[in-house]
């Protein structure tokens, strides 16, 4: 279904990422901006995002005057926050962000400047996957540094898990996981966050519903977060397609639009004192 969206050809990671960005990155603003809303996030603020993908989230943040670093292992992704962040001088003038942005690819091993606030956002990233960078963060961040980790809420309270079954049904021989089986709710946030060495100091929840404009659009959104990827390579490409559509059938509206109510869990960790 991509493949209509954009003149010109792309590659299929390409594709993707411009879907990311345009259908379904909009979806965690109300994350984003509660939790800047709740640490306060401004000029004063140096934020770090761990798997920033296309940079809405920092964008946000550096509208509001924070220096922003971003980092994350999808190239084609961060191609496009450097478009949003990065964008060339116009008239000979400086752009907005230049200075007060940087972005670098794959995954912080060691901090080498000093942040007040560090996100890690995506709710489809694998805890294992993201332990790692926490590490370094509690290992090099300054005591006190607020750490924001966000998931899933209880499966009951986001309709998007019952969509995202069809990709642990489907990708069952190949490990896929459903939501419930990433980062889902406080407990599996707060484990994390004690893995790696941080204090967790504080939670809340989200409504984050995800809206579409047709169900076209919802499949390349949901397709676009990389949860179907293992079901797309058990199966085809085509079937996921239609096993999407289907379930997103109870979510349609009677003017042609999608809907499903979703709750998201954050939790702010705190590097520990010396």
């Amino acid at each position: 279904m991509a493949s209509t969206l954009y003149r010109g050809t792309r590659s299929d990671a390409e594709r993707r990422a411009r879907d990311w960005a345009e259908i379904q990155e909009r979806m965690l603003v109300p994350l984003y901006g509660c939790v800047y809303d709740r640490l306060e996030v401004g000029a004063d603020t140096r934020l770090l995002g761990l798997g920033c993908g296309s940079g809405l989230a920092l964008l946000l943040a550096a509208g509001r005057g924070a220096a922003v670093t971003g980092y994350d292992t999808d190239e084609q992704r961060l191609a496009l926050a450097r478009e949003r962040l990065l964008p060339a001088p116009a008239w000979g003038m400086p752009a907005r962000h230049r200075g007060r942005a940087r972005l670098t690819a794959g995954v912080p091993h060691r901090l080498t400047g000093g942040f007040d606030v560090v996100t890690a956002f995506d709710p489809a990233t694998p805890a294992a996957d993201l332990l790692p960078s926490l590490c370094a963060v509690a290992a090099g961040a300054g005591p006190d540094t607020a750490v924001v980790l966000a998931g899933w809420g209880p499966p009951e309270r986001c309709a998007t898990s019952r969509v995202l079954r069809v990709a642990a049904r489907l990708g069952e021989p190949r490990g896929a996981a459903a939501p419930e089986a990433r980062l889902s709710g406080r407990d599996d946030l707060e484990d994390l966050a004690r893995a790696a060495g941080l204090r967790p100091d504080g939670s809340g929840r989200v409504s984050c519903p995800f809206g579409y404009p047709d169900p076209a659009s919802a499949v390349r959104g949901l397709l676009s977060t990389g949860l179907f990827d293992a079901a797309v390579e058990a199966t085809d490409p085509q079937q996921v397609d239609k096993e999407i559509a289907e379930a997103l059938h109870p979510y349609r509206r009677p003017d042609g639009t999608v809907r499903m109510e979703n709750v998201f869990r954050y939790v702010i960790a705190r590097v520990p004192g010396a």
